[in-house]
């Protein structure tokens, strides 16, 4: 049986993710690397709520940035993260075809 401490930690990646918002910016990224005002504008909503969600993927390791120029340039900390949205998406529509 999985340790305690990982099972914390499993459960706070599940509550990270589970925040339609955060969700919805981490399939952006899936897509392409976006700077704030791109996210910005896709999801239309604050500047503010957009840099609040992204510090919080940020961190739990989910995201990344760098800078470029004056921007801060988002994407996706790693494969793994697609893995685990693409799973859960192909979990969702077998439930859906039975």
């Amino acid at each position: 049986m999985a340790e305690q401490d990982e099972i914390q930690a499993i459960s706070k990646f599940f509550k990270v993710i589970s925040d339609s918002t955060r969700l919805s910016i981490l399939y952006l990224l899936k897509e392409k690397e976006r700077n704030v005002s791109d996210i910005v504008e896709v999801l239309g909503m604050e500047q503010s709520a957009i840099s609040h969600q992204l510090r919080t993927l940020k961190d739990s390791r989910l995201v990344r940035s760098r800078r470029e120029g004056k921007s801060m340039i988002y994407q996706l900390d790693d494969d793994h993260i697609v893995d685990i949205l693409n799973q859960v998406r192909i979990h969702i529509n077998e439930r859906d075809h039975e």
